[in-house]
Order: C-alpha cells, then structure tokens, then sequence
C-alpha cells in the first residue's frame, strides 16, 4: 500500500495526507536540523586518510545502488587503485563490529549486498553500522579509496564525491519526505552531489543515463550459464526495493514466469517457503542479491540472474577525471 501512496497516487493518499503530512513535516525537520549540525561542526564527523565516494539516494528503496557500486569498484580497479567498500549492512546481524567481509561471510552476517559487492569484484568489505568504524578497518587492507554503498545520509563520514542513483521511471513518486512520500532529503539537495545518474526511464538535463544491462542466467549449484529465454516453466521471485522491475527484465528476456513473488527488500529467507514456491514449476530464477542467501540450500534448478551497470563513454570518463582530481590531491598513485 506504501507504495501505491508514494508512486502512484491510490486514494488512500488524500485519505491519509491529515495524519501524515504532519509526520513528513517533521521527519524533514530533524533531517535538515541534522545536516546543519554536522556541517557546522556541532556532531563530530570522521575524515578518513583516504578519498571517500558515496553512492546513496534521496529516496526510500532500491534503485539500483549496489549495481553502480560494483561498477565503480571494477573500473577502479582496471585503472590501478585497489578501492574499498563498506556498508551498513542492512537485514544482518554480526557477531561483531567491525566485520570485514571475506569468502565464508555468511550473508546473515554481513548483509546479501556487501556479499554479494565482494563475490563480484574481490574488493575488501568492512560492515559496520558506525562507517567510520567500517573505514579505518579497510585501512589495513591497504586501500586507496573507499566508496560507500548507501550512506549519503550519514554524515558522520566525511565524503569526497557523491553519487545519486535514482529510478528513472518512478523518479520521486508525489515528491514528498517520508512518511507521506519516499522522499529522505528535499529534491533540492541534488543541487549539491556531483553526479545523478538515472537507472532507466529517460535521463534529465544533468542527468546521467545508466541501465542495467542483464547477462545469461547462473545456476546456483553448478554455474552453468543458459539464456533466460531458455528456462521455462518458470518461478521468480525477488527481495529487493521493488520487485517489479527484476519481474519486468526477465519479461524483456523473453521469459513467461507462471509464478512471480516479490519478497521485502534484505528479507531473510524462509527455506521452506521458497521451496513450496519453488515447486510451482520447473525451474527458479532470482535476483543474484537473492542469490547469496541461498547457495547453501539451493536445488539443481535455481538459478539467478547478474546484471552489470552500463553508461556511455563520455560520461565514464567525466566521472573517472574526478575521481582521478581527488586521487591526486590525496596524493594515490594509480598504476
């Protein structure tokens, strides 16, 4: 229902707008009341020793973050840094903080986003709900950068550059803060991030075009690769920020779900649920966020499907001559 108040304006919205118009008033209140502290130097904020790149949103929900993340770490590393990722973890729970992530993390731990950021690219990841925490143990590992998957809100860390990813078709819903709308922070505050970059939909004067560009399903027991179009008889579900868009790509793909179930996002998983799902048809396919959670219990037909974020050249290179500026006034030599 939350939804259908934010994006689409149901009814229920003016029915509800006298009981939480009062309560958006507020929450943009303490927001704003928060920021200026931090910016006037009333709450203490932590600069690390090395360049630190945000990557975050306005909005309330998945709008393809996670994706850009694994983007710039990879293009990070093809030019020489070694960068570093840290997270709040969101949906885990850790033994301890901070926790540093490596190859037997389960995703209960550490968060399916961090596990899955480090299974794709390598790059250390530290969780820690404190980020300043999660940066001075990346330090050890001998990083030259770190860049934040969510976090444009936690000013308790100091940044460098920011990123805005935003959903390019459902873009800010009625534009209005949380709990009447998605919204964390006005619109205005784009005004002073360094790049938007717009997951889908069309791009806008200032904007950066980005898409997710998915590749061929991964089998999670084997890692036998097919074409979507190839699985039929399909169940897919998905436990991310909004469902429908994972449900959509696969349509695009020329797949025909028979089942189709969206999950809350960083849910964690029922196995018995998923298996009942699962029996619905011949094959699963999910999300490779989804997938994480899963390889322990995973059947010889569950299968999950990577997506890569993808912008135009020219636009790379504006990026990376930032990146490349703020490198260098840290003095990180690049190979």
């Amino acid at each position: 229902m939350i939804e259908k108040i934010w994006f689409q304006r149901h009814w229920m919205s003016y029915l509800l707008w006298p009981l939480l118009w009062p309560l958006s008033v507020l929450f943009a209140a303490v927001s704003r009341s928060r920021r200026h502290r931090y910016q006037r130097g009333l709450k203490p904020s932590y600069k690390a020793p090395v360049p630190v790149i945000v990557v975050g949103n306005i909005t309330a929900g998945g709008n393809g973050k996670t994706p850009v993340v694994v983007w710039l770490v990879e293009t990070l590393q093809a030019l020489g840094y070694t960068p570093g990722v840290v997270s709040r973890g969101y949906g885990a729970k850790a033994p301890s903080y901070p926790l540093v992530v490596d190859a037997q993390t389960p995703a209960a731990h550490c968060g399916d986003e961090p596990k899955l950021i480090h299974q794709r690219t390598g790059a250390p990841v530290a969780v820690d709900p404190i980020r300043a925490n999660a940066v001075k143990a990346l330090l050890t590992q001998a990083i030259d950068v770190v860049i934040t998957d969510d976090g444009l809100q936690h000013y308790a860390l100091e940044r460098d550059i920011e990123f805005v990813v935003i959903d390019g078709v459902r873009r800010f819903g009625n534009e209005q803060m949380i709990p009447l709308g998605p919204l964390r922070e006005p619109i205005a505050r784009l005004k002073e991030v360094d790049f938007i970059m717009t997951n889908g939909g069309v791009a806008q004067d200032g904007e950066i075009a980005m898409r997710l560009q998915p590749e061929r399903a991964v089998n999670l027991v084997t890692g036998e690769k097919v074409s979507v179009s190839e699985l039929t008889n399909l169940v897919a579900w998905a436990g991310i920020g909004h469902p429908p868009r994972f449900f959509n790509t696969l349509e695009q793909l020329g797949a025909t779900p028979v089942v189709t179930h969206g999950f809350a996002d960083h849910k964690e998983f029922d196995v018995s649920e998923l298996r009942v799902l699962a029996s619905r048809g011949d094959h699963v396919i999910m999300t490779e966020k989804d997938a994480v959670k899963c390889t322990g219990f995973a059947e010889n037909n569950w299968w999950y499907l990577p997506v890569s974020a993808e912008i135009a050249a020219e636009d790379k290179q504006c990026i990376l001559e930032t990146i490349k500026e703020v490198m260098e006034q840290y003095g990180s030599p690049s190979a």
